[in-house]
């Protein structure tokens, strides 16, 4: 067996592939393993710190070598690296771990919340945030930020540029959702879609029927009919088939909800109805408990108005792990907090040209954010889409991975693995 390798990953689901498909969703923490050591990660001098900050507010483009014969003495290899942990972060309470917030209630209990019981703080703290959020917005508008994410303590949204995933109008993917946000949504006149439902559809088409024969019949009152079922008498009034209809859909509908199946797609002006839906929705920020007040986090590739600028943690491990009679060295690096998709890809040139091709990955995934692999239903030719996006902020080998139209569905990528520089992955 192979042992220039340290970890064989079982099962692995692709071919060999000089890329691997684009993953939308966030990555709490990344584990590298190489038998070449990541001395070259270690202890930056400050000047290579300083360097790899400019490097980033300047959108500078490295690009490397298929093979860097010494990475720990390569300056432009340890800038670069600092450069590919930066990511942009808002509000910003140092003493708040500010993602995830799905599931955070217990790390952030205890922590003292000034503004929980201050309504005027909390109304400063969210003008603030709204400041912020519609400043991404204008940048996704002019293709000069390629994405955002809005953590909310209940939902996560994905705003996407258009160009990216495939699309030619901006995307925003929200999950997961429940019928109560939908039905508001619908209100405000948002247009959106179920992807995952309508895939089931399609795939089933007999159980829609009734449904679809319902929609042309032109069911489309907003007025609940399930207090019928409640009582026990919907089989003992006659009742006319649009409202079997609506009682099916309704029933339906509840049954996606907290799901990856309730993932909803919103694109074009629509999602700056969206936009303006959140900024003005009361439910977007907890009422109480230990997040209470506290406006949704807002996590950037790039800078924006009133954002903090926040880098990853890295530290490099060194194991012995045994191999048949004898130990051999592994070498590991982990990556922590909010890796996004620009992120994951970045790193990997980098150790590519750093590992000599050769190093496997362990990616630990923020699972509500999973389904933002979704398809976006539009495919475009690549002149289309890459259009102005050069401006954006990415380098432009990870924009010709994150302009393909999503792969993973409502998976994400496990496992990755080069080996003499192909890439297979397991999700």
């Amino acid at each position: 067996k192979d042992l220039h390798l340290p970890v064989s990953i079982p099962d692995v689901s692709s071919s060999p592939s000089t890329e691997f498909p684009a993953d939308w969703s966030i990555k709490t923490r990344l584990l590298f393993m190489s038998s070449q050591p990541f001395t070259w990660a270690e202890h930056l001098k400050a000047q290579e710190e300083a360097q790899g900050f400019a490097q980033h507010c300047r959108a500078t483009s490295v690009n490397f070598p298929q093979s860097i014969q010494e990475p720990k003495l390569s300056t432009e290899l340890r800038c670069a690296f600092q450069q590919s942990l930066i990511y942009w972060l808002h509000p910003s309470l140092p003493w708040l771990q500010l993602f995830p917030r799905i599931g955070a209630d217990r790390k952030i209990a205890g922590k003292t919340s000034l503004w929980s019981c201050d309504e005027t703080l909390q109304q400063v703290l969210m003008s603030e945030w709204s400041v912020s959020f519609t400043s991404l917005y204008n940048l996704l508008k002019a293709k000069l930020c390629p994405y955002f994410y809005v953590c909310t303590y209940q939902f996560t949204v994905l705003f996407r540029t258009a160009g990216l995933a495939g699309s030619d109008v901006i995307t925003a993917v929200v999950s997961p959702t429940t019928r109560g946000l939908r039905e508001a949504m619908r209100n405000e006149g948002i247009e959106f879609s179920l992807p995952l439902v309508e895939e089931t559809r399609i795939n089933s088409p007999e159980t829609d029927k009734n449904t679809e024969d319902g929609e042309e019949q032109g069911v489309s009152d907003d007025e609940s009919f399930s207090w019928l079922e409640e009582m026990g008498v919907q089989d003992k009034i006659k009742k006319p088939d649009a409202i079997s209809v609506k009682l099916c859909k309704e029933k339906n509908e509840v049954q996606v909800d907290h799901k990856p199946e309730s993932v909803a797609l919103v694109k074009g002006t629509n999602t700056f109805m969206l936009l303006n839906f959140l900024i003005n929705c009361k439910s977007l920020v907890a009422a109480a408990g230990p997040q209470a007040g506290l406006p949704p986090t807002l996590l950037s590739p790039v800078a924006f108005r009133g954002a903090t600028m926040q880098t990853l943690k890295a530290r490099s491990i060194n194991v012995k792990t045994p191999v048949h009679s004898c130990y051999n060295d592994i070498f590991s690096l982990e990556i922590t907090g909010p890796v996004m998709p620009h992120c994951l890809h970045t790193l990997t040139m980098l150790l590519k040209s750093a590992q000599r091709g050769a190093f496997s990955a362990v990616l630990y995934t923020h699972e509500p954010t999973a389904v933002f692999n979704t398809k976006t239903e539009r495919i475009l030719n690549k002149e289309t889409m890459c259009k102005d996006l050069t401006k954006c902020g990415l380098h432009l080998k990870t924009l010709d991975q994150l302009i393909q139209l999503p792969t993973l569905g409502k998976s994400s990528i496990r496992l990755l693995e080069m080996r003499d520089y192909a890439y297979t992955w397991k999700s």
